[in-house]
């Protein structure tokens, strides 16, 4: 494969073993765009002297596209051969998500996919932070979408996709270590769309998605420390929501607080949207929403960035009091990074 940060992106290379590229460039069918006629390269297969007609069938059969602005210097030949037809570089968004969609999603086919890294990720940094994932696989029909709050529930979700055989599946997990709370000799395989209630309580439901269940917990002490009972809930499944598990959080509670690892249009949108549907929002429930901001932040310690981006146990508090027309009670510097 004839790929930046490989051998084979060097042209002695590929004389010293015969590597030929072979590339189809196809124009767009819209024509023109700015003004440029504009190409893109949307297949890529290499052959060698020996190689036999079965190799070169399973190389094609890999569907590798290639993004010519992510992998410009390998191709440097095709770029300016296809220039001097008049031809201008385009950087095609859809690509690597198309093989998800053609490739996986509308074939039903039982791919697993574990998703590192869910939420901030301290020195790592931006491009490695977990923040699109949920958008973008929520969307697409039939897929089984799990983030897990501990290391017991990965072992669990694990499994569950393990088992699943008719369709696609995703669990993320956070970078870094668990809780240390105690692992099950094996996981087992869950209910699909199906989450769980972890604490029990009477005015404000706190739904989570992951990783900050912790939080929610701590949120949930302090809550009922100033008499406000909470009840705590694990979604486990961005999809296929719990629809049961929804309506009543919805139907026995002031106020919903909505909490995921993962940016604007995710859990919460798709939450939001059964609400509006079933008029479970035309009853006088407060409905509040955490994800992480629509911004992206420096390299630091995980905690650090959660407390920059207003998603501590501190922050829930102040958007439940506020809810609840009580904000004069929250701390102001918190509540001030809310708004």
């Amino acid at each position: 494969m004839l790929l930046h940060g490989t051998e084979f992106k060097d042209p002695d290379y590929r004389r010293q073993f015969e590597i030929k590229g072979r590339y189809r460039i196809v124009p767009l069918n819209f024509g023109e765009y700015a003004g440029e006629r504009v190409f893109d390269v949307e297949e890529v297969a290499f052959a060698t002297g020996s190689m036999s007609f079965d190799d070169y069938l399973w190389i094609r059969g890999l569907c590798l596209f290639v993004e010519v602005m992510h992998n410009n210097r390998p191709f440097d030949e095709l770029i300016r051969y296809a220039l001097q037809l008049g031809y201008t570089r385009f950087q095609f968004l859809h690509r690597a998500y198309d093989q998800v969609v053609h490739d996986i999603a509308i074939q039903s086919l039982p791919v697993r996919f574990a998703i590192d890294r869910a939420g901030y990720v301290g020195a790592d940094g931006s491009t490695h932070c977990g923040a699109f994932d949920l958008p973008y696989l929520c969307t697409l029909p039939g897929f089984v979408v799990m983030a897990c709050a501990d290391e017991a529930e990965l072992m669990h979700m694990t499994a569950t996709a393990a088992a699943i055989d008719d369709r696609p599946s995703a669990v993320r997990y956070p970078r870094g270590e668990g809780i240390g709370i105690e692992l099950p000799a094996r996981g087992q395989v869950l209910e699909i769309g199906k989450g769980r209630i972890v604490r029990e309580g009477t005015t404000v439901a706190i739904l989570n998605l992951g990783a900050r269940l912790q939080e929610c917990l701590k949120a949930a002490e302090t809550l009922a420390a100033m008499g406000l009972s909470a009840t705590v809930a694990d979604a486990r499944f961005a999809k296929p929501l719990d629809h049961d598990l929804i309506r009543r959080l919805a139907r026995e509670h002031e106020v919903l607080l909505t909490v995921e690892e993962g940016s604007i249009g995710g859990f919460a949108a798709h939450v939001l949207q059964f609400l509006a549907n079933e008029g479970l929002l035309e009853n006088g429930l407060k409905v509040r929403v955490m994800t992480m901001p629509d911004r992206f932040l420096e390299h630091d310690k995980p905690e650090t960035q959660y407390e920059q981006a207003a998603m501590k146990a501190t922050h829930m508090v102040a958007s439940v009091l506020a809810a609840l027309g009580r904000a004069d009670e929250a701390d102001p510097a918190v509540l001030g990074q809310l708004a």
